[in-house]
């Protein structure tokens, strides 16, 4: 039996309202935590090589695919995610890790 893949969660964003989305990121750090997502990088520098522009970006490692896809679909998130809406434009992601 072969054992789950780790996955990252993958976010571009584009902040346009940074009052409501510190408030998204706030809510979210610990919901993340709670699926057990480490995050690896959270709004570094960056260097845009291809394709759009999102100066906001932020990867997470979860312990599988399908527990970041339950952190996103967790209450939790949801609840924090409701900040970002209308606050940002983004782009986000979950790929399984080689």
């Amino acid at each position: 039996m072969s054992e789950a893949k780790s996955a990252l969660w993958i976010a571009h964003v584009k902040v346009t309202d940074a009052e409501a989305y510190g408030k998204y990121a706030a809510a979210a750090g610990p919901a993340i935590a709670k699926h057990g997502g480490v995050f690896l990088a959270r709004g570094g520098r960056y260097v845009q090589l291809e394709g759009n522009d999102r100066p906001r970006n932020v990867v997470a490692r979860f312990p599988s695919l399908e527990a970041a896809v339950e952190c996103y679909n967790s209450a939790e998130y949801q609840a924090a995610l409701a900040h970002a809406k209308g606050a940002s434009e983004r782009d986000l992601m979950v790929v399984e890790e080689a």
